[in-house]
């Protein structure tokens, strides 16, 4: 049996842990920090306050994949969820309904509305693993489902969509593979697109009217190491494996007769916009780089120590740490210093002005580092997720900026360095670097 059938097999937790290395006893999660554990009160506070979306808009980047028929459920769950431990429980409940309403329209013969119900299922399924970090049978049963579902989406997709193994040091970078709709047989541009530490590669595309593949853009959207599914494979964080990753990567796609090899572009979001700068800095033959919401404080001090306890306590799974104190070590090699100064080929960071897990000055420090065409977006007023503010509102939306920008990059158009800043009016005021 090969690893991706035992991985969506009916194994027990136990034997799968023993297949990926590890194996964790805690029902909360292996990984345990020190603020999570004391202030585990107060998080539940802040929950009850603020809702799923207090430590980032959760249910809004979650939502915007599965377009409009999913408002009512992620309402519904911002309603449900009061505390750390409804999270999983409100998304699962509400995933098995929209997988029943899928088999349902299958067997009525209804595929289009099966076929929105399954990847609208597998995202709420992947919504529901994110609070277990561990390898028990919750998670693992969580993460078959999410497979199965997404399985079921891109048997009736409009598009072809591929399950894809990437072979990685003895084990395996999963993702899916997407064409454009009506895709004609030519080589086309591709996208590399990497989540953050806390999405996944189900979410890289939209249901309908993707912003990739509606501009003939093929994606090839992965869980790189230490992401979502990557663990669960053996496959964790570290800096040398995301420099490792791009090679593997790379490779892969230029096996596949529809790629362009000249156009390989990255994008990539919040903790993806760290992992897809140093993938960049370190496989020359990427296009072209845009990333947004950014991770680029070298160390990551203020994620891991001043922001919620949860993304510390997250990433200590996504690396295999155990240990606090060893983690805090590790981290310090979480940086782009000497491997963004390596990249020459057009560079696109978007980022907000008053950005709470990774402070813009990092970002800016980076800018200056580096020699090759580059430029900086600036969003006045926004967080790290960036958007939901005037600048935003008003001026270039976040994710058309970053499609037409990377596009025309990879088409060959040419740029200037430049820092952007967007005011709260839309304004757009420009700097030469």
């Amino acid at each position: 049996m090969n690893r991706r059938n035992f991985i969506s097999s009916a194994a027990t937790g136990t034997a799968l842990a023993t297949a990926a290395g590890r194996a964790f006893a805690d029902a909360e999660g292996g990984a345990m920090t020190r603020r999570f554990a004391e202030q585990r009160w107060a998080l539940d506070n802040i929950i009850r306050a603020n809702g799923v979306d207090w430590d980032q808009p959760r249910s809004l980047y979650l939502s915007a994949p599965c377009g409009v028929e999913a408002n009512a459920d992620f309402a519904a769950i911002r309603a449900r969820v009061q505390k750390m431990a409804d999270i999983g429980p409100a998304f699962e409940s509400t995933a098995k309904r929209r997988e029943a309403k899928a088999r349902d329209a299958e067997a009525d013969g209804n595929k289009v509305t099966a076929r929105d119900n399954w990847f609208m299922a597998a995202i709420l399924y992947g919504a529901a693993e994110w609070p277990y970090d561990d390898f028990t049978d919750q998670h693992l049963a969580l993460h078959q489902k999410k497979r199965e579902c997404y399985t079921n989406y891109a048997r009736l997709a409009d598009h072809k969509v591929e399950a894809v193994s990437i072979p990685f040091k003895g084990k395996s970078i999963p993702g899916w593979f997407h064409l454009p709709p009506n895709y004609a047989g030519d080589k086309i541009p591709v996208v590399i697109s990497i989540p953050g530490m806390d999405s996944f590669k189900e979410t890289g595309v939209a249901l309908t009217n993707d912003r990739w593949l509606s501009r003939g853009v093929a994606v090839l959207a992965i869980d790189g190491p230490g992401q979502y599914e990557a663990p669960l494979l053996g496959v964790y964080v570290s800096m040398q494996n995301w420099i490792d990753a791009g090679p593997a990567i790379v490779d892969w796609l230029l096996r596949n007769p529809e790629v362009d090899g000249d156009k390989i572009g990255v994008t990539g979001t919040s903790f993806g916009s760290f992992f897809g700068t140093i993938l960049t800095a370190n496989e020359p033959r990427i296009a072209a780089t845009a990333v947004s919401a950014t991770c680029l404080e070298p160390g990551c001090h203020t994620i891991f120590e001043e922001a919620s306890p949860t993304f510390k306590k997250r990433f200590m799974w996504m690396s295999n740490f155990t240990d606090e104190a060893k983690f805090d070590e590790f981290v310090k090699t979480l940086t782009w210093e000497g491997h963004a100064e390596k990249i020459f080929k057009p560079y696109l960071v978007v980022a907000g002005e008053a950005d709470e897990l990774s402070p813009l000055e990092y970002t800016e420090r980076m800018i200056a580092t580096m020699t090759g065409p580059r430029q900086l977006v600036v969003y006045a007023d926004s967080r790290h997720s960036v958007g939901n503010v005037p600048s935003a509102n008003l001026g270039p939306f976040p994710p058309t900026l970053v499609a037409d920008w990377l596009l025309a990059r990879l088409n060959g158009k040419p740029m200037k360095s430049e820092r952007w800043y967007v005011d709260p009016t839309g304004r757009i005021n420009k700097t030469s670097i």
